[in-house]
């Protein structure tokens, strides 16, 4: 499940437990303008160890190489052998439009840090000129039991082979079930074969009010389909022909116009909606086509659809 869940942090420990107690076994925070991708993690830490803690993502250009290895040796530290570290580039309307930061390089950033942080894991003081950073006499404090997973968020061919190749996975969203042998044969064939971890991210709306589902996902599809990374992806996925009167409209300022033009086929294939049941055999298939680990979003497109009923409609024992 995705977190932060809904309300203030304090909480959250009885929803947490309550989790588990349904045979939720992961939960995944996300950075953006919300929660930062740590707090809610530390707190599960403490309040709930059924749960395995992931991060989906962190951007690798928001946080100092070295603050990025002490949050996360932190969490490490605090869940010993249950925190996994996703890290990405996130984009250019996160790193450069909300924080300042210029978006450059992020293939290369994403794997300097990636390294670094391999290379500051184990405990040895750090002297290393990266490709976007230098790093001199760093030496991570926190002596680890057991070191977090570094998996690495992918939408193209060059991260999902970084993931495959450098990390321990890949982390992926936006994309259906039938994308997925696309992106787990990259990232399993730059691993020379080896398993790697595959975390999606499934948006989810457990209504069979399609009509209504399918309006409110429009605005969620608009506001990332035009982000060029996310863009870039679909194309990449076969989906150009399908996105491109949206484009064409949003580029021209008409956003009426452009949620008008994401027909539905793009909503279904991108957002699971319909019955608890249907949903399930949806999220089933993500699974089946390669996907190890999936982390659920539950999308408020349903005025009608309380978001704890949800929660426990899709859950594993539910089933």
């Amino acid at each position: 499940m995705t977190v932060p869940l809904p309300g203030h942090l304090h909480t959250h420990r009885e929803r947490l437990i309550e989790l588990a107690d349904l045979g939720y076994t992961d939960i995944w925070s996300a950075e953006a303008d919300g929660g930062d991708a740590f707090t809610p993690l530390a707190l599960a830490a403490a309040w709930e160890p059924r749960l395995r803690l992931g991060t989906a993502i962190v951007p690798a250009y928001t946080r100092a190489p070295g603050c990025m290895a002490q949050c996360a040796a932190s969490l490490a530290d605090a869940a010993p052998g249950r925190f996994a570290l996703g890290i990405g580039s996130s984009s250019n309307v996160i790193v450069e439009r909300w924080n300042g930061v210029p978006f450059e390089q992020p293939y290369h950033k994403v794997r300097d840090m990636v390294r670094f942080l391999r290379d500051a894991f184990s405990g040895e003081k750090v002297t290393r000129r990266y490709d976007t950073f230098e790093i001199d006499g760093f030496k991570l404090g926190v002596r680890l039991e057991q070191p977090p997973q570094l998996l690495v968020a992918a939408l193209r061919e060059g991260m999902l082979r970084l993931a495959g190749r450098e990390a321990d996975g890949a982390i992926v969203n936006w994309l259906s079930p039938t994308d997925v042998p696309t992106v787990t044969g990259i990232v399993r064939d730059a691993a020379g074969g080896d398993e790697r971890e595959i975390v999606a991210r499934i948006f989810v709306c457990p209504s069979d009010r399609a009509d209504v589902v399918r309006a409110g996902a429009r605005f969620a599809i608009a506001a990332y389909m035009n982000v060029p990374v996310y863009a870039a992806f679909q194309e990449w996925m076969g989906r150009g022909e399908m996105f491109a009167g949206m484009w064409e409209a949003w580029r021209a300022g008409d956003r009426k116009a452009a949620l008008a033009a994401i027909p539905d086929e793009a909503v279904d294939d991108l957002v699971v909606h319909g019955t608890p049941e249907q949903c399930r055999q949806r999220i089933q298939a993500y699974f089946d086509n390669g996907v190890t680990t999936s982390s659920l979003a539950i999308l408020p497109l349903d005025p009608e659809l309380d978001h704890w009923d949800a929660v426990r409609a899709l859950a594993p024992r539910a089933a």
